[in-house]
């Protein structure tokens, strides 16, 4: 006979043997780049290096030195990964980056960030995916996967509400639980219950007062409690300020190492923190340390051309062609026309942000060869158009301008590079301005007036204003920034060898003013407050109806497509299998990213016009007709009730809404909720209109309210209406039949008879 036994936990096996001080000695680094091991009890050190988009690590394990890491494909940031909308690409991407941890000898990536795009100017909005936590949450799913299927850990990161550079290392980020949970938790809690990262890293700020590393409701009750992660939750970089409050909020392992182990073990004999809650901890990391030892042992290899063509691939499908007036584009590779190509980003690629991401490409390509080489050199002609010296004179930003004119003007086609200079994008602070440099927008002009047939391709992490200066630009195409490979990815979108498939994951507003958040941004004397709500990016401006530069998920193609009937089926309570067939009816292949939002149409409480809750991106050939199928589990439907502390479904009608961006809904489709509603408890001061919504009360007040609502003397021709808001203990306030006593009768009837059918 067999009996079922439970496995052997062997982490927690050896946590146990370990001593005080020896499991101490596991809740912080060994050096910058480390977590500590034991040798003695057979405990391995954990590598971590920091990503998200490329692997930087370090030749000196305690030094933090920026810009001299060992080469590493530099992949497309987060926000070109973003634009893609695909999650297998986001999985391969992953795969990619897992593998040259693994051969580098690391065991963790720090990444990938999912911080919400609250403001443009976020100087770290490059990192992070999305204004839309659902977005953000399957790209950082398919990333986690990707990435940990080579055996290696990944570091969903900055947990939580880290959404500003300004003041990040004390500033409060004072937000209400409705807006955490909808907005700013939702992506960590789908990767943490659909990936299992490795690790997820505490943040430097506060929330709400109290330091992330340091809330015991967001590390222990939320992350663990809720969510069920099991991973090991460590400090962003000298995140700590108190080491024995953080441990015990639910801090695993600080880093790097400020030599404190001592207060833990002393905190632990003091009975501060609890003896098995550092033994589960220290079990944590002997179980990271376990779950890589194979990725340690045999690190492997990677092929760089391999990586390099899956950079060029994500570059080319992140990159979002906003406008084509007269079909400009695509350009002809085969034809005799010139090309002026100008702006320095052409010969000097801006491909990443600076700060912990900054990687050392393995090789690093640029557009203005990649051009010449599709075109021929006898067709383009070059011109820098203006200096990435801060310092430039007037006299030679002048002399730029006018030898870019001079080859424009003998040009078919103009093609500009334009973007944020390196310096504006960083981690450590925010951007200050929202517009291009104002040299870029008078080369532009200039440009312009001699030659109509120009093309802008922008550089930047995060979104710029483009409304000013449009009108100088038929075609535009936003290229982000592109990592090693974005130079010639970009010149296989400009030729037509590549067909454009990205799709805005940020709105781009007309004006820095109508960020949802302008107002509150970036807050002072150390507190910001989230003012805007669960309003952010197109939950706000779709809701105002607002005009905007360019809608949340907009992105044109070389090709066109149509959508057929939207077939809903009902999935379960208050789930949906949403089908719908588009078509490819251009003359080119192409991909297009099929939308799904919902609407609810009878809440109780404010809520976004719509919410993105489902995503399909569909590749056709020309004049094949496809299917986008989309699942909306319970979840899409449901706002996180204060009132219940939860999340709550009301009964009623919702709309699926089907298009091509926020702005571009092509399909609509009523759906009924059943809800999951649960009868509140009256007491007396519930209103009236409660106590007659409940049937139970309902019941119990038609005799005793009929009086009050009869027509009479004196009275309101709208008394139901008056009535309806009042409680009932201050309805007996004004005298009559129904008494304090009454009310006190009735509540307890009504708890009786809810019990009883409970």
């Amino acid at each position: 006979m067999t009996e079922t036994t439970r496995p052997v936990d062997d982490a927690a096996v050896k946590a146990a043997a370990l001593t005080l001080e020896q499991q101490a000695s596991l809740t912080s680094g060994e050096d910058v780049w480390h977590f500590q091991g034991i040798e003695e009890a057979g405990i391995a050190p954990v590598m971590v290096s920091d990503g998200p988009h490329g692997l930087r690590r370090e030749p000196d394990d305690n030094q933090m030195n920026i810009g001299n890491s060992a080469p590493a494909t530099c992949f497309p940031p987060a926000v070109t990964l973003a634009c893609t909308w695909d999650t297998d690409l986001l999985r391969r991407v992953g795969e990619a980056l897992g593998r040259e941890t693994r051969a580098a000898g690391v065991s963790v990536l720090l990444g990938p960030g999912v911080n919400i795009k609250r403001h443009p100017l976020c100087g770290r909005n490059f990192e992070y995916f999305s204004e839309d936590p659902f977005l953000a949450g399957r790209l950082g799913a398919a990333y986690v996967h990707g990435v940990q299927s080579q055996g290696v850990g990944t570091s969903v990161k900055h947990f939580a509400a880290n959404n500003q550079e300004t003041d990040r290392q004390q500033v409060s980020a004072d937000i209400d639980e409705r807006t955490l949970r909808e907005i700013y938790l939702a992506a960590f809690e789908h990767i943490v219950k659909d990936a299992r990262p490795a690790t997820v890293m505490a943040a430097y700020n506060k929330i709400n007062g109290t330091y992330a590393t340091e809330n015991t409701w967001l590390l222990t009750q939320v992350l663990r409690g809720e969510w069920g992660f099991e991973g090991v939750v460590m400090s962003d970089w000298v995140a700590v300020v108190d080491r024995v409050r953080a441990f015990a909020a639910g801090t695993d392992v600080e880093m790097p190492p400020t030599h404190s182990d001592e207060l833990i073990v002393r905190a632990v004999e003091a009975g501060t923190v609890d003896a098995e809650q550092l033994q589960a901890a220290a079990a944590r990391v002997i179980r990271l340390a376990d779950a890589t030892a194979d990725a340690r042992d045999e690190p492997g290899t990677f092929d760089e051309d391999t990586h390099h063509r899956i950079a060029r691939e994500a570059a080319a499908a992140g990159a979002v062609l906003l406008k084509n007036d007269g079909d400009l584009l695509p350009l002809n590779p085969d034809g005799d026309h010139r090309i002026a190509v100008i702006g320095e980003f052409a010969r000097t690629p801006r491909y990443q942000g600076a700060g912990s991401s900054q990687v050392v490409p393995t090789r690093l390509e640029n557009a203005l060869d990649a051009i010449t080489a599709l075109a021929g050199v006898d067709r383009v002609s070059f011109a820098p158009g203006f200096s990435l010296d801060e310092d430039a004179d007037d006299e030679s930003r002048a002399a730029l301008t006018a030898e870019a004119v001079r080859a424009a003007r003998e040009a078919e086609v103009a093609v500009l590079f334009l973007g944020l200079p390196p310096t504006a994008e960083s981690e450590g602070f925010d951007r200050t301005d929202f517009e291009l440099p104002a040299d870029q927008i008078l080369l532009l002009e200039a440009v312009h007036q001699v030659n109509r047939r120009t093309v802008v391709v922008l550089s930047n992490g995060s979104a710029v204003s483009v409304a000013p200066w449009q009108a100088h630009a038929p075609a535009l195409l936003e290229a982000w920034l592109g990592g090693q490979a974005g130079g010639p990815a970009v010149a296989d979108l400009l030729f037509g060898l590549a067909n454009p498939t990205g799709r805005l994951a940020e709105t781009i507003p007309l004006r820095l003013q109508d960020a949802p958040s302008y107002l509150f941004f970036p807050g002072g004397e150390r507190r910001v407050r989230y003012g805007e709500g669960v309003y952010v990016g197109y939950r706000h401006h779709d809701t105002l109806d607002r005009p905007v530069a360019y809608p949340f998920g907009h992105g044109l193609s070389y090709t066109t497509f149509e959508l057929g009937d939207v077939g809903v089926v009902p999935a379960g309570d208050n789930a949906f299998d949403v089908t719908v067939p588009v078509a490819n009816t251009g003359d080119r292949s192409g991909a297009q990213i099929v939308q799904v939002y919902v609407r609810d149409l009878e809440s109780s409480i404010d809520r976004p016009l719509h919410e993105l809750k489902g995503f399909a991106k569909v590749h056709l050939a020309p004049g094949e007709t496809g299917s986008a199928r989309v699942h909306l589990d319970e979840r899409a439907f449901a706002f996180w009730s204060i009132a219940e502390n939860r999340w709550k479904i009301e009964p009623g009608q919702a709309e699926i809404r089907v298009g091509f961006s926020s702005r571009d809904i092509r399909a609509r489709q009523l759906v009924d909720l059943t809800g999951n509603t649960v009868a509140p408890a009256l007491d007396a001061m519930s209103t009236l209109d409660e106590w007659l919504a409940d049937p139970v009360g309902a019941q119990l007040m038609g005799p005793v309210i009929a009086p009050y609502l009869e027509p009479g003397e004196g009275k309101p021709e709208n008394i139901r209406e008056v009535l309806g808001a009042m409680p009932l203990t201050k309805i007996a306030n004004f005298g009559g039949p129904l008494t304090h006593d009454h009310v006190d009768a009735l509540v307890a009837e009504h708890r009786k008879a809810t019990t009883s059918i409970a």
